[in-house]
């Protein structure tokens, strides 16, 4: 018996290691995803995004959204994920037409010890409704879920966002060519109110996947909106949770990749409050395959949210033991540094660094290097003419910590360097070209 419980335990951490995931944007890599709405339970961030795939042969729609299912994924830094696997799926809901693959935006909220996952789909043929929205239980965010037999009553649309205000009063918001929001009875199920239309928003273009958050009193409904021809994401404020709001700005402009939507949650999470997002970083020629980022967000002093600038690096402190991807870069040189899939076929293999020009550069911020001396650095890199690589801290012209001579070759190596200094503490890593002789970088990563 204690045999089997060893190597069962063995099992379950080789398992946990393959669903987990060291992310910068975007924070998923095996597999696409979209629509984030994150959460914060038990002292830990949950991920509820939706899970773009490419379309099978029986979905007649292959240029647009496809979804089956739904994964939960969670961390506790915002920097390691975990997959927590599929926790609804079209095929085990009474209600959902399993052909449609139309399990759109969802959100999940806590309540009395359970949590509550709504989820938007197509109905069966046959009932002339288009998309409800339905809610699936579980007494733990990971799962499982149960869903509930039918979808919510007197509810038709698309992106779910659940929301419990200080009195305990609950609401649902959602979207149908207008966004709509409807108080909940105690029981999650059930409409309290009729829905309404959330007033004083942008009358012309489409608006859709309404959020809702609440900061010193002051209620923030956020939205994408299409002001030009794809969408944008902007915000109202409003001092009651059923408005009348008042737009203030933008939060994000148009995907600079052409992606035509946007989809947002925002939550504060250890003191720090954070956009979660999407865009087209794996897809770069297909927009309905998303993949979802997560950058920092600040207020001004009046309340107002500051536009946020989307990242490579995203959020969180990267271990210098861990493999450093710098092509998820903070800061580039004007020249002579590029980034690239390293493989066009496969996407989800990740991209390369190429640094191809005397002192060219490439930065990636907040690199732990601990307390302890670390002794070499380990660099896995390509160099068809052989090159060298400065390894540096916080600045182009910063401390030298290594030389990394590349060997001349066609094939990837995994080059083993000696410290020349050890700065310990969290730094920025910046890697330089010495001479002209290019070099492609796939990963970095120190040892002790």
């Amino acid at each position: 018996m204690k045999n089997y419980k060893s190597i069962h335990l063995i099992f379950l951490l080789i398992v946990s290691l393959f669903n987990t995931m060291v992310a910068q944007n975007p924070v998923i890599r095996d597999q696409f995803s979209a629509d984030p709405s994150a959460r914060v339970f038990n002292g830990k961030v949950y991920l509820f995004p939706s899970h773009d795939i490419p379309a099978p042969k029986e979905f007649v729609r292959k240029n647009w959204f496809c979804m089956q299912d739904y994964h939960v994924f969670s961390s506790s830094n915002l920097t390691d994920w975990t997959d927590h696997g599929v926790i609804v799926s079209q095929n085990k809901v009474n209600w959902v037409d399993s052909t449609s693959f139309s399990m759109w935006a969802p959100d999940c909220i806590a309540r009395n010890g359970k949590y509550y996952f709504y989820f938007p789909a197509n109905v069966k043929a046959g009932s002339g409704r288009g998309f409800d929205i339905g809610v699936a239980v579980a007494d733990n965010p990971e799962g499982p879920y149960t869903p509930q037999s039918e979808p919510i009553n007197n509810v038709r649309g698309i992106d779910p966002c659940p929301f419990i205000d200080k009195d305990g009063q609950a609401y649902i918001y959602y979207s149908l060519g207008n966004l709509f929001v409807a108080k909940l009875k105690e029981n999650m199920f059930e409409l309290a109110s009729d829905p309404q239309v959330v007033g004083d928003l942008p009358r012309e273009g489409l608006k859709e996947g309404p959020f809702l958050f609440e900061r010193k009193g002051i209620y923030y409904m956020t939205y994408p909106h299409v002001q030009n021809k794809i969408e944008r994401l902007e915000y109202a404020m409003a001092d009651n949770p059923m408005g009348p709001f008042k737009v203030a700005g933008v939060i994000m402009d148009e995907s600079p990749t052409g992606c035509w939507t946007i989809h947002q949650s925002i939550v504060e999470f250890n003191n720090q409050w954070y956009l979660f997002y999407h865009q087209n970083d794996l897809s770069p020629k297909f927009d309905k395959n998303r993949s979802v980022r997560i950058d920092s967000l600040f207020f001004n002093p009046d309340g107002t949210i500051r536009k946020v600038s989307p990242t490579f690096r995203g959020v969180g402190v990267t271990s210098a033991l861990q493999k450093i991807e710098i092509d998820r870069y903070s800061r580039i040189s004007e020249t002579g540094a590029s980034v690239a899939f390293l493989d066009t076929l496969n996407t989800f293999n990740g991209w390369e660094t190429t640094l191809n020009k005397q002192d060219a550069w490439i930065q990636y911020n907040a690199v732990d290097f601990g307390n302890k001396k670390l002794k070499s650095v380990q660099v896995k890199a390509l160099s068809q003419t052989g090159g060298t690589l400065q390894i540096r801290i916080d600045k182009a012209d910063g401390i030298l910590v290594a030389e990394v001579k590349i060997p001349k070759g066609t094939d990837w190596n995994s080059v083993d360097t000696r410290l020349s200094k050890y700065q310990k503490g969290i730094h920025n890593l910046v890697v330089v070209l010495k001479g002209n002789n290019p070099v492609e970088v796939d990963w970095i990563r120190f040892k002790n």
